[in-house]
């Protein structure tokens, strides 16, 4: 359990420096003046056109999820690139099983319909 300590006091640190900026930001920031004009939603300096909180279709969600999803897993590629040689094959069988999960994944999604724009 004493392994984790520098852990915990870490984290404790963290959250005391994080309090502090949070507070001293409340207390000696300044203070605008709240008016309609301030409160408006701006659009690259156009009049915004409808209401702020339309709804939007699942698809836009799905789409933004899956890419963040096989991105990350791209850049976890590059790395195992780096170090082929010296992996050897045990590399590559991890990379392949790797691989292989995320084409499940993507065929997954793909028999859902997660990929169409409809």
């Amino acid at each position: 359990m004493s392994d984790y300590i520098p852990v915990a006091l870490t984290f404790l640190f963290a959250g005391i420096i994080v309090g502090v900026m949070v507070s001293l930001n409340r207390l000696l920031g300044p203070r605008p003046d709240r008016s309609a004009t301030k409160d408006a939603a701006f659009e690259c300096g156009n009049e915004p056109t409808g209401p702020a909180w339309a709804r939007f279709a699942i698809k836009f969600y799905m789409v933004a999820i899956l890419f963040i999803v096989f991105d990350v897993e791209v850049v976890f590629m590059y790395p195992w690139a780096v170090m082929f040689r010296e992996l050897g094959w045990f590399g590559f069988v991890e990379m392949t099983i790797f691989m292989t999960v995320l084409g499940v994944g993507l065929l997954f999604a793909w028999r859902k319909g997660a990929l169409e724009w409809k």
